[in-house]
């Protein structure tokens, strides 16, 4: 277990494991760390930032190389997930999605043509919400989103992101953890939301799956008792 100079209580956890990569590697150790919460999105930025800010209040490293580093970590981790969602391509999306109970394939051309649409503000506004931050690469991927704008969209957004963090926990110093109090609740409200939308979406299937099984059922009583009637007459 780490303890953190001045902090008040010890740091342990993905937050002793951050700690010790900063307090090894310095800046660069904050950009490896924030690139595995790219690819890894349990991993939680809210945390690694604050106390990325916290080691610079610290005088450990400078804290303008930790927004660098980090947002070059950003980069790097999106366009690792970005390569992955290009090399799995539309097709064996689709194909995979034909295979999967309660999903249809019209669902993800729904979901594609609505990428093409906006597509740019997602992978941008997408840096600023949990766990989609990190997911938002892999449809850019598979769309094949012109990288350059991929890049350039995900540094701006990822810059703001890992700005305002490092900037909470370098002024908050040893309450850096008050700014993961904060976000952590915002990321349970976003968990939340989706956990209700997918539940929503899963019922809906359910209810029309029932009703087109009631509908065939119906309809192939009718045909039996209309058959009977010929074979009676």
């Amino acid at each position: 277990m780490i303890f953190a100079a001045e902090a008040e209580a010890p740091v342990g956890g993905v937050a002793g494991w951050a700690a010790g990569l900063m307090e090894t590697l310095g800046g660069p150790g904050a950009g490896l760390a924030i690139a595995l919460e790219n690819l890894f999105p349990p991993l939680p930025s809210e945390v690694i930032l604050p106390l990325a800010g916290f080691t610079a209040s610290q005088g450990r490293m400078d804290v303008f190389a930790a927004i660098a580093w980090t947002t070059a970590g950003s980069v790097v981790g999106a366009l690792a997930l970005y390569l992955l969602g290009a090399l799995f391509g539309r097709d064996r999306v689709i194909a995979a999605a034909a295979r999967l109970p309660l999903v249809k394939v019209t669902d993800v051309e729904r979901t594609e043509a609505w990428f093409v649409r906006h597509g740019t503000k997602a992978v941008f506004f997408g840096r600023f919400v949990p766990i989609f931050r990190s997911l938002i690469s892999i449809p850019a991927g598979v769309e094949r989103m012109r990288l350059p704008v991929f890049l350039a969209l995900t540094a701006a957004g990822s810059l703001i992101w890992n700005t305002a963090f490092i900037a909470g926990g370098y002024a908050l110093g040893a309450r850096w953890h008050e700014v993961t109090d904060v976000v952590g609740l915002y990321s349970k409200v976003i968990l939340a939301a989706v956990a209700v939308a997918a539940l929503a979406f899963v019922a809906e299937r359910l209810l029309r799956a029932g009703r087109g099984t009631r509908r065939r059922t119906a309809g192939s009583g009718s045909g039996r008792r209309a058959l009977e009637r010929d074979e009676r007459y």
